[in-house]
């Protein structure tokens, strides 16, 4: 069987690395990114060279969009050119070369903003606190409510996904990114609601890639089974039969800071 082609944005990173290191198998991958990539072809440049960008996307099936500014994370104008910008370059060349998909990495950053609310449990659970009696898992229809400017520009990135799912014949997925981190645990107490362990991480990215055709748009919260979680992974589970078997329950925070 081909493979289908894949660009991944941001390939050098450690998500990029994940997918590159278990997906081979299943994808035939290019990069690019802002550093060379070993052992896939690749174009050294960043999003928001928009040539660049088409240059890449030229011949693709499909785009896992990955790139985004995360060393800066209050600084709006990195966010402004990179995150947002360059998700709007990515969206602008697929539709152009006829890419059929794009998942776009977005990011929990977009909800956690709901943690600021002292008369709500999901900053007590960020905090560690586990006596409570329960809480409403929010999803994609809750109003969005970003932590940061990062989080301002994913959400921007979300809405452009919808507009050219709705005005291209490009499927876009967006998965809401939960912790994933190259020690594969919670390194924080705040970590513990929205662990996504990396085995988790890269199956959702599996499952996007290849749904059905029929699912044109879907935003869908990625993380592991955790107690404490607050962000609804249903939707992953029944339209993409993501199957989740991580969980943060499995580390003790007491051994962690906050």
């Amino acid at each position: 069987m081909t493979k289908s082609k894949v660009l991944v944005t941001g390939a050098s990173g450690l998500i990029g690395g994940l997918v590159l290191r278990d997906l081979g198998d299943r994808y035939e991958f290019s990069g690019l990114s802002r550093h060379p990539v070993a052992g896939i072809p690749y174009t050294e440049a960043s999003v928001t060279d928009l040539e660049a960008v088409r240059r890449a996307v030229r011949g693709m099936d499909m785009v896992l969009h990955l790139a985004g500014e995360t060393k800066n994370d209050d600084n709006w104008d990195d966010h402004f050119q990179v995150t947002a910008g360059g998700t709007i370059n990515v969206l602008r060349a697929a539709a152009e070369a006829g890419v059929s998909r794009v998942v776009f990495m977005s990011t929990g950053s977009t909800m956690c903003g709901w943690e600021w609310d002292d008369s709500l449990p999901y900053g007590k659970l960020a905090r560690g606190e586990r006596d409570l009696a329960g809480w409403d898992l929010l999803d994609a229809t809750t109003p969005p409510r970003p932590d940061s400017p990062y989080g301002v520009a994913k959400l921007f990135g979300e809405a452009a996904a919808r507009w050219f799912s709705d005005r291209t014949p490009l499927s876009v997925l967006v998965i809401r990114l939960g912790a994933v981190l190259a020690s594969n645990r919670p390194e924080l107490v705040r970590h513990f609601p929205g662990f996504l362990a990396q085995e988790d991480a890269v199956q959702m990215i599996d499952r996007c890639l290849s749904a059905p055709a029929t699912v044109r748009f879907g935003i869908f919260d990625a993380i592991s089974e955790n107690s404490s979680r607050w962000r609804d992974t249903t939707p992953a589970k029944e339209i993409l039969g993501w199957q989740p078997s991580g969980s943060s329950d499995r580390f003790d925070p007491s051994e962690l800071t906050r």
